[in-house]
């Protein structure tokens, strides 16, 4: 497999997939396989609550074990923070961030809006970042410094400049629902001054859509890091920015994201801000 990889140049040019990217598309299309396989009878599934409106599957195990396993195979060393098994003792400064099926109510209920995300942090920073839509074959990928692509296909945020204009994705609390009347509040605000709102249920997909320009921006709180490591990578290689409500670019385990392309990004961040739960230093 190859992409356009502009690491070492100005200008992209054809070049191999960066190892470590080609390990995790690897691991993916491996628990793509499971999820579709899975899918062609939803009522054999196994469904079990973690929590309120929180559902896990034997699809979503089986899937972040072929994951680690295939990861792990390649780089024993490494450490992993996945959605069903937690955090591995680890102390190398590599960390694999996994959602093995992100949208399990969509895909419990037959609705065809789910993916796998995979990323790769770097001391901290995310360096790699796969999502894959098993249901359309999508491929959503980017290396840092390498641009984002879609099936090979170099892809950009959208251009439009007005929050008018924008096509906006959200996701509802569901696990906590605490702060819903607050949400809704925002949710009819947001409402008023952009084009439209979609709430399909999948945040990882959704951050591959905007760095595909598909939405021009998305915002959510009460999210995990494995909701959003590989599509902020996507977004920011495909031009656009990410980071907390307030703006502040160290969201990665605040529980809220914005995210779009930059004057999108910025007529967000004004409305959202007010409704940040994360405490700023005095």
């Amino acid at each position: 497999m190859v992409v356009s990889c502009c690491c070492s140049g100005s200008e992209p040019k054809e070049k191999p997939m960066h190892p470590m990217l080609h390990t995790a598309v690897k691991a993916a299309r491996r628990a793509g396989q499971i999820i579709n396989r899975a899918s062609l009878d939803i009522n054999l599934l196994q469904v079990n609550k973690k929590q309120h409106n929180d559902f896990v599957t034997n699809v979503d195990t089986a899937a972040e074990a072929a994951i680690i396993d295939t990861l792990h195979a390649a780089y024993p060393e490494h450490g992993f923070l996945a959605e069903e098994s937690g955090a591995s003792a680890s102390e190398s400064e590599n960390l694999w961030i996994i959602d093995p099926l992100d949208g399990t109510t969509n895909f419990i209920h037959g609705f065809p809006q789910y993916c796998v995300s995979i990323a790769l942090s770097h001391r901290g920073v995310i360096t790699q970042a796969v999502i894959y839509d098993p249901t359309r074959n999508d491929l959503f990928t980017a290396s840092r410094g390498c641009g984002s692509f879609l099936n090979d296909r170099r892809i950009r945020v959208s251009r439009r400049d007005r929050l008018a204009d924008g096509l906006i994705g959200t996701g509802f609390p569901f696990r906590d629902q605490s702060g819903l009347d607050e949400y809704l509040k925002l949710f009819s605000e947001m409402t008023r001054v952009c084009a439209g709102l979609r709430r399909p249920g999948a945040a990882a997909l959704d951050l591959a859509y905007v760095a595909a320009g598909r939405y021009d921006g998305f915002f959510e709180q009460g999210i995990q890091p494995w909701d959003v490591a590989a599509g902020s990578l996507l977004i920011s290689e495909a031009g656009g920015l990410v980071g907390n409500y307030t703006g502040d670019s160290t969201f990665l385990y605040q529980h809220e994201i914005v995210a779009g392309n930059s004057k999108q990004y910025a007529q967000m961040v004004q409305i959202l801000r007010p409704y940040s739960r994360v405490k700023t230093p005095i």
